[in-house]
């Protein structure tokens, strides 16, 4: 009987412990937290963009022949003038040198034809020859003068030619890509290369059709690298008139400023634009846990005298640095958790700090 009333206290004991050892987490899980406040958040979609440069030639030749000399490469920086690529020119050359040496005696021809008339005018007035042969003097000098002028315009026409072998850069720039090698048989339709001239660029955007109604001169344009990185703010300073058939989107241009060595000319870039901005919930982003296609934050709410973990469905804006913007789901002066969101259940008592 004695030893059926010890493990009876003993048992007792044994009950009591848990109970005691409970109280303790009543006080909560200490977690840390944040007071929801209201951000101007702006309002954008991205889009793809294409930087382009307001000064770009693609060099074709003007004459048919073998490449003989290649004197840039892709990348190269030139300046109006230079020498970029040399068709072969030696045909050429003979027929400017052929016309040089017609011109020459053309030339011989006129000058003696000038002295001739200017002799037969004097013997002439002093009635030493006819009229007839003053004239045929004039005649004679008439048409060397003629013959002379003939060939040297041809003569400069030649020479123009001649300039067309030698492909030079129309302005100062950057080499785009050469397709073409030494050697190789080009005609006027052959594409030697491009120069861009890697200022005044310019970000080209197709925003979908059915938006036509907001777009605006003025509008605010983020331009993004493609990790996401702001690489400037920016502003549509053209709206086209019309919709493109192909993509059914309105081109508007903004300008760029960013350096040359940061952007380039076709360079594919993203471009953010801000339609407005309008007062919207921030939260952290450690703050919103994901279960699917479901977004929830856990919200200080005082339950019983004691504060708990109130799971909140949320539906997520746009990103705002380390923050998401909440569409729905929190108000101004909400406390949400954001530290040991990962242990939280509904209801669970909480040690609110911070915030």
């Amino acid at each position: 009987m004695f030893f059926l009333i010890l493990a009876g206290l003993a048992a007792t004991g044994c009950q009591k412990k848990p109970a005691d050892a409970a109280r303790p987490e009543m006080h909560g899980l200490p977690v840390q937290t944040v007071t929801v406040a209201l951000t101007p958040v702006a309002q954008s979609n991205e889009y793809v963009a294409t930087v382009k440069s307001r000064r770009s030639a693609t060099l074709q030749p003007q004459v048919s022949g073998s490449l003989t000399r290649i004197l840039v490469r892709s990348g190269d920086h030139v300046r109006a003038g230079q020498e970029l690529i040399e068709i072969d020119p030696r045909q050429q050359q003979a027929t400017v040198a052929s016309q040089r040496a017609t011109e020459q005696q053309k030339k011989a021809l006129y000058d003696y034809d000038t002295i001739e008339v200017e002799r037969q005018r004097k013997l002439f007035e002093a009635g030493v020859t006819s009229r007839d042969t003053y004239d045929q003097a004039q005649q004679a000098y008439q048409n060397a003068k003629a013959d002379y002028d003939s060939a040297m315009e041809s003569r400069k026409a030649q020479e123009q030619l001649l300039a067309y072998y030698t492909i030079r850069a129309p302005f100062d720039g950057v080499v785009g890509d050469i397709p073409v090698h030494v050697g190789d048989y080009v005609t006027t339709s052959t594409m030697l290369t491009t120069v861009d001239e890697n200022k005044d660029l310019e970000a080209y955007v197709y925003i979908p059709s059915e938006r036509s109604s907001e777009v605006r001169m003025g509008l605010g344009v983020d331009l993004l690298d493609n990790s996401g990185k702001l690489l400037e703010k920016t502003q549509v300073d053209f709206i086209s008139p019309q919709v493109d058939s192909t993509l059914q989107g309105i081109l508007v241009k903004a300008p760029v400023h960013a350096s040359p060595e940061m952007l380039r000319n076709a360079q594919m870039i993203k471009a953010r634009v801000i339609w407005s901005t309008k007062p919207m919930a921030v939260v952290p982003i450690l703050a919103v846990t994901r279960q699917g296609e479901q977004s929830f934050v856990f919200v200080v709410q005082k339950q019983n005298g004691m504060a708990v973990a109130h799971r909140a469905e949320v539906t997520l804006g746009d990103t705002v640095g380390n923050n998401y913007s909440i569409a729905s789901g929190l108000s101004a002066g909400d406390r949400v958790i954001v530290s040991a969101t990962q242990f939280l259940v509904d209801g669970m008592p909480v040690m609110p700090m911070g915030g």
